[in-house]
């Protein structure tokens, strides 16, 4: 046992996985955030196009009263002329009825032609001002009407500039909304690290003595010679007894994280490089790296792991630690991983 701790102390502790995976995650992180940000920007684009039809609404409304507006205006001014030429019509005949009066007195003429031009003029001096006082009441009922018009176009800018007042302070609404998303992320993000931290800081305490079990980067490792025989999926006696352990952590740190929090604990299976043969139960490493994981996840339930809070991915050999081809990296790549992680 000296010996084998000397062997363990001597080995280079290899930093560059853990900052891939460091960076894998501020990289998932930022990926997320960008999303979040897409689509609040999609809900504003939908809340200010909504907002731009009712704008344009309005303006077409006050548009058509505007020309309406114009129109009254030109029936008023229209109104206004016919009024006028009515009143020096009304002027003329009067001053010819004067005329002839004037004449009368004089004795000027028959008094009986005169009186009946006088007549005459009488009467269309009486249509003349009957035609003058029509024209007056069609002028006033035209002001109404422009008043009436006026008040509709005040109304219609009024709310207008009300739409465009609570257009504004939606836009100040959703900016602040997305600032107040992005700190609740970070935070959660920062809350689940911890968790994290402390899940693998039991973990590391249960199974210090192994050294096949480690941790590289945000995730914990485990040697597939430590759980399963060769190009097999059942975990073996020594396999389960370390998995019960990480079972017992789980449902421990379980009762810790706020249930607001959407936890998953990911299991990995991953493989070396070298083909199987096709002719056992596997086809290849994709279906042997799943099926490991799968067999983990089905052992953590079996132990009491809620099933909604585990996840069984198989990489095959795809994603290995070491890239370089002979039996110790390998070895290395051969493993499940696992990775406490957001839905």
């Amino acid at each position: 046992m000296p010996l084998a701790r000397g062997r363990r102390s001597q080995r280079a502790i290899d930093y560059w996985p853990g900052f891939v995976d460091a960076l894998s995650t501020l990289l998932l992180t930022f990926m997320f955030l960008l999303s979040v940000f897409v689509l609040a920007q999609f809900l504003l684009s939908r809340e200010i196009s909504g907002k731009d039809e009712v704008l344009n609404r309005l303006n077409s409304q006050i548009n058509e009263l505007t020309q309406l507006l114009a129109l009254e205006k030109s029936n008023t001014q229209d109104a206004q002329d016919q009024l006028a030429n009515l009143q020096a019509s009304l002027n003329a005949a009067e001053q010819e009825k004067s005329r002839l009066q004037t004449l009368l007195d004089r004795g000027a003429g028959s008094d009986a032609a005169a009186n009946a031009r006088i007549g005459t003029l009488s009467n269309d001096l009486e249509n003349e001002r009957a035609a003058n006082q029509r024209a007056l009441s069609q002028v006033e009922l035209l002001n109404q009407q422009i008043a009436a018009l006026r008040k509709q176009i005040a109304a219609l800018e009024d709310a207008l500039n009300a739409s465009e007042a609570r257009d504004r302070e939606s836009n100040t609404k959703i900016a602040d909304l997305g600032r107040r998303l992005n700190v609740a992320l970070a935070q959660r993000v920062q809350e689940l690290n911890r968790y994290r931290s402390d899940f693998f800081g039991r973990l590391r305490e249960i199974l210090a003595d192994r050294e096949n079990i480690r941790i590289v980067g945000d995730r914990f490792v485990f040697q597939s010679e430590v759980l399963f025989p060769t190009g097999s999926d059942a975990i073996n006696a020594e396999g389960q007894v370390e998995m019960k352990k990480v079972a017992d952590a789980i449902i421990q740190l379980q009762k810790e994280i706020p249930p607001e929090i959407n936890w998953v604990l990911r299991v990995d299976g991953h493989t070396d490089n070298k083909p199987l043969s096709g002719t056992g139960r596997y086809r290849d490493n994709w279906e042997l790296s799943s099926a490991r994981a799968t067999s983990v996840v089905k052992f953590f339930i079996a132990n009491g792991v809620p099933a909604n809070r585990l996840v069984a991915a198989g990489f095959g050999e795809f994603q290995p630690l070491d890239a370089a081809d002979n039996d110790e990296a390998r070895r290395k790549n051969r493993r499940i991983e696992l990775k406490l992680t957001e839905r």
